[in-house]
């Protein structure tokens, strides 16, 4: 038997609007330490894992491990349907091909229930290695979904280049180029860079660059809408 109940239930609703077009179909594992979820996008280029921890519910039951195939899309359509200040409970019974979506309103005056079929997927867990990485810029995510969705019309790719100075992101396409250099603030500490328009570099004493396709690029900053 699983039985979830999520008193923020705006956050699940977030998470999947985040990850819904980078992952169609997914496994969510439920165990006794949380509800989560690791998966690829269908050109393998990005890694999606979450979880939620069961600390975070206000009811968590899981009494064994369970897989539940789903679609993500078909299941954001059904969280569309809950307000933003409703609570969430997922419940779903042991062999059952079938999970339930319960929607409550604050004040208990509006109570909706949906049920979805689960699917079948064959999945395998990736381990993520420990990586030195020759950069870390840290910079409002608000401000980076805006530029990826700024150049992905503009170019089916980006260069993010840093350098001490800062860090610039370029794509060129059909109807020309864009470049968007975000500078270093150099007169806050680093450590503190989480309000606008601040971005902070931490540079190992290389020129780093990655190429991004933009459309995977502008997927993955979708999670900026989590905060908040």
């Amino acid at each position: 038997m699983l039985e979830l109940r999520l008193v923020q239930g705006s956050l699940l609703k977030k998470v999947l609007e985040a990850i819904k077009d980078l992952v169609t179909d997914a496994n969510f594992d439920c165990s006794g330490t949380g509800f989560s979820l690791q998966a690829m996008d269908s050109s393998h280029v990005a890694l999606v894992a979450l979880l939620l921890r069961s600390e975070g519910f206000e009811h968590y039951r899981c009494d064994r491990n369970l897989s539940m195939g789903m679609n993500l899309g078909n299941m954001a359509k059904m969280l569309r349907c809950a307000g933003n200040d409703d609570i969430i409970t997922i419940k779903a019974d042991d062999g059952s091909d079938t999970v339930t979506f319960m929607f409550e309103s604050p004040n208990q005056d509006k109570i909706a229930d949906f049920e979805m079929k689960l699917m079948d997927i064959d999945s395998e867990h990736l381990g993520i290695p420990d990586s030195e990485y020759q950069a870390i810029v840290r910079m409002p995510s608000s401000e980076f979904s805006r530029i990826c969705k700024d150049l992905s019309s503009i170019g089916d790719t980006v260069i993010i280049s840093v350098t001490k100075e800062g860090v610039k992101f370029s794509t060129a396409g059909d109807i020309g180029t864009a470049n968007i250099v975000c500078r270093q603030n150099k007169t806050v500490d680093k450590v503190s860079c989480i309000v606008p328009p601040l971005v902070c570099i931490d540079l190992f004493p290389f020129h780093a660059f990655i190429l991004w396709f933009c459309g995977v690029l502008h997927n993955e900053s979708q999670g900026s809408r989590l905060q908040g």
